[in-house]
């Protein structure tokens, strides 16, 4: 092995090396929610489409945080979230501000304020997304369901996770909420 040959597989090794351990610090074993080995409180990460055999192109994304300093205040998570419906070249998207997010063992609860849309119903309002992570099976369910929905709900609501995600779509992670209770 001629030196120049040498000092590139000696560099690799290094940067192999360095490579793996940042890849496992950064994610503290807990799917890479974790800023400098320290774990959030919570988390709502991932992107699927709804099944709709119609057709309907239905998509949710979700980026929200709930940071361990703020364990105990569920309503000072942040992040935001983005559902669009289209079909036939009709619909709309909204994108809201995190504002609350709750998690337990693989259901999320999050609801945000709609800060960008192109759907007037949606604009300024608070609404609610629930997920369940379950692998290859992941459910999502939504506030504004039914015919008469008042858009507008409280922080940290929304309904069961009744809408079954596209196989094949569905990576959402939820990393669940640790609560300390009191020992007296």
């Amino acid at each position: 092995m001629n030196r120049r040959t040498k000092i590139v597989a000696v560099a690799a090794a290094i940067l192999l090396t360095l490579g793996a351990g940042g890849v496992a610090v950064a994610s503290g074993g807990d799917g890479g929610h974790a800023t400098h080995g320290v774990r959030e409180a919570a988390a709502l990460t991932g992107t699927a489409k709804l099944y709709r055999p119609a057709g309907d192109d239905i998509t949710f994304s979700f980026d929200a945080h709930l940071a361990a300093k703020d364990n105990t205040d569920p309503q000072a998570a942040t992040g935001t979230f983005r559902f669009s419906h289209y079909k036939d070249g009709k619909g709309g998207y909204a994108v809201a501000k995190v504002d609350c997010l709750t998690t337990g063992g693989k259901v999320a609860v999050v609801t945000g304020k709609v800060i960008e849309t192109d759907v007037d119903a949606f604009r300024n309002k608070r609404v609610g997304v629930s997920v369940h992570d379950d692998g290859k099976r992941d459910r999502l369910g939504y506030s504004w369901v039914g015919r008469d929905t008042n858009l507008e709900v409280p922080p940290c609501l929304s309904a069961s996770p009744f809408e079954k995600v596209l196989p094949g779509t569905g990576d959402f992670k939820v990393l669940p909420w640790q609560l300390d209770y009191p020992t007296e």
